[in-house]
């Protein structure tokens, strides 16, 4: 739990389609569609702004119109972390395909799906999952229940199941998602590859490797068939494989995977786009691993200038490439370097995520390990690691896989501390939930 790496999925906030009746509309929503694609979330915020703008001043508003506008606004913010404008334009949209469509229209669904996708960034798992429900029936009354939409929801639900470690009924919606992607997008579709990519992400997490590999090499040769060997999927399935290399202590392998990764996403995207800064701080982890500190720390640096340019010094991306360098800085016993690096990550995450989400019980418990492991600070780690652990069991469950590691590192700490009555306590919760087949 001392660093974070965390994929980039696409967005759940979809650009929405149609044609809206003000062709001023139509052409400041393509152009912030672009800039998107492109990762220039800034200039493609502003051109959403005034395909809303000539959206609402038509002769004739097109409410649908407004209401597409509204999420690709919507969508621009949370692309570059800023939360809070997010649900009330969302909410807004919603409320006018409700009144314009009707509650059970496909459009009522994407804006369901746009709010549970705001709720699942913030880690407020239980009032995104009823949305994400929804919008599934919705989608299955308009469409049947084996059409890509649908299929489209599945995943979504089975992402916001793995991500709270409930692997046993992400599985099966992951599976018949792909299934019905085979079915009726062809087994060699690019959204095939996602499937399969997820799957693999499901299997990895309940560390079956070998399966994992499977399913990221079939992803990769489908992406590098559909869509060309410089296509910014491609290089995610490269990213993906790296990482199963690199936790397989394959690591030369690893490296050549992530470089070409890299290579496709500054050819693609820009030197600047946030992907490539993923890449950048991942290669930085694999050095780092590997004891090479001056090359993962330049690395760190040059993804955080990249994330501070396109994202915001205060997304929680950047907050991600804080922790791994506050990590590096504590693993060369440099800790008055890591520990302000630290607490500014879990300022950052506090403050766009909320303070109960999982990634603040990571900053939390890496403080904690900083004033107990490093420094032998008892007294000052042992409220970090509580809060770390509350947090942790609130967000995810108490029998979730990384409930352990909190579990022992607390534990450990009560051991040092006399207390080993609590201490046995905790290590018997650590072992009961790794023995746990998932």
């Amino acid at each position: 739990m001392n660093r974070l790496r965390i994929a980039l999925l696409p967005l759940l906030l979809a650009i929405a389609a149609g044609v809206p009746a003000c062709n001023e509309s139509r052409t400041r929503n393509s152009e912030a569609a672009a800039l998107y694609r492109q990762g220039r979330y800034g200039p493609a915020l502003e051109a959403a702004k005034k395909a809303l703008e000539a959206a609402e001043k038509a002769p004739e508003p097109d409410q649908a119109d407004v209401a597409a506008s509204l999420n690709n606004i919507a969508t621009m913010y949370r692309a570059q972390g800023q939360y809070t404008p997010v649900e009330p334009l969302v909410r807004r949209a919603l409320a006018i395909h409700e009144k314009v469509r009707g509650p059970d229209h496909s459009d009522v669904a994407i804006s369901l799906n746009n709010l549970a996708a705001l709720y699942h960034d913030q880690g407020r798992y239980a009032q995104a999952e009823p949305l994400f429900n929804r919008a599934l029936a919705i989608r299955e009354k308009a469409f049947g229940p084996d059409h890509p939409e649908v299929a489209e929801s599945l995943n979504d639900l089975a992402v916001l199941y793995a991500v709270q470690g409930r692997y046993a009924e992400a599985e099966p919606l992951y599976n018949r998602a792909l299934a019905i992607r085979e079915k009726t997008l062809g087994p060699d579709h690019p959204d095939v590859a996602q499937s399969l990519s997820n799957l693999g992400e499901l299997c990895k997490d309940q560390g079956w490797r070998s399966r994992a590999e499977q399913l990221y090499n079939r992803a990769l040769a489908i992406r590098e068939k559909a869509l060309g060997l410089d296509h910014p999927a491609v290089a995610e399935s490269l990213n993906n494989l790296a990482e199963q290399n690199e936790s397989q202590g394959q690591y030369a392998h690893a490296e050549m995977l992530y470089h070409r990764s890299l290579a496709i996403w500054e050819k693609a995207l820009g030197p600047d786009h946030p992907s490539v800064a993923l890449s950048l701080r991942n290669i930085g982890e694999l050095y780092c691993t590997q004891g090479s500190y001056v090359e993962a720390e330049l690395l760190y640096h040059r993804a955080m200038v990249i994330e501070e340019k396109a994202l915001g010094p205060d997304h929680p991306e950047m907050a991600i490439s804080l922790n791994n360098l506050a990590f590096l800085y504590k693993s060369q016993g440099r800790y008055a370097e890591a520990e302000p690096l630290y607490k500014r990550a879990l300022a950052i995450w506090e403050k766009a995520l909320g303070p109960d989400h999982r990634y603040v019980s990571t900053a939390l418990n890496n403080i904690g390990l900083l004033y107990y492991f490093d420094q032998g600070q008892y007294a000052r780690a042992e409220p970090f690691l509580k809060r770390s652990l509350t947090i942790l069991e609130k967000a995810l469950g108490p029998d979730h896989p990384e409930m352990a590691q909190s579990l022992e590192s607390l534990a450990a700490l009560y051991q040092k501390t006399g207390r080993a009555k609590e201490a046995d306590a905790l290590m018997k919760r650590a072992e009961a939930i790794r023995a746990i087949k998932r």
